[in-house]
């Protein structure tokens, strides 16, 4: 069953990347949604971002101490994956990061079901992970979430 979530989460985060990495070096991203339309991500020129994005914060993860190759990321939500296709309760992010552990300038992030938001954030929703590096089934890295926080709205 992880191979298919694994490429289902492979395969958004190719199309993810196809809208984003065109304009992730443009200036500041942000999520619109207007009624009845899917949400997208807009690019403003750079120093123009929203004051209430601006001021938006969110809790840094860390990494367990003990734990070798963790990795910690920040960033904007781009991809959200809401219905986990094999049923085993995680979710999937990706989100713009300048590591770029993922594709350049994206970060996949898998969270299992016990640390997974009751509310998931949305496509611009800023969040941090940490956690070890794994292998999708298309070898992209993605990171294994151990610590989680979202920022709230």
């Amino acid at each position: 069953m992880r191979q298919r979530s694994t490429s289902r989460a492979g395969a958004a985060l190719a199309c993810a990347a196809l809208f984003v990495l065109p304009v992730a070096g443009c200036g500041a991203a942000r999520s619109t949604k207007d009624a009845g339309e899917a949400s997208v991500i807009t690019v403003s020129p750079a120093g123009e971002a929203d004051d209430a994005q601006d001021s938006e914060r969110v809790r840094p993860s860390s990494c367990p101490a003990a734990r070798h190759a963790c990795r910690s990321v920040e960033g904007r939500i781009v991809y959200v994956e809401s219905e986990d296709p094999d049923g085993d309760g995680d979710a999937h992010f990706v989100i713009l990061d300048s590591q770029g552990i993922t594709l350049p300038g994206l970060t996949a992030i898998d969270v299992s079901a016990g640390l997974r938001p009751r509310q998931l954030p949305g496509v611009g929703g800023l969040i941090s992970a940490a956690g070890p590096l794994q292998s999708g089934s298309l070898g992209e890295q993605e990171i294994h979430a151990l610590d989680l926080h979202v920022a709230r709205r």
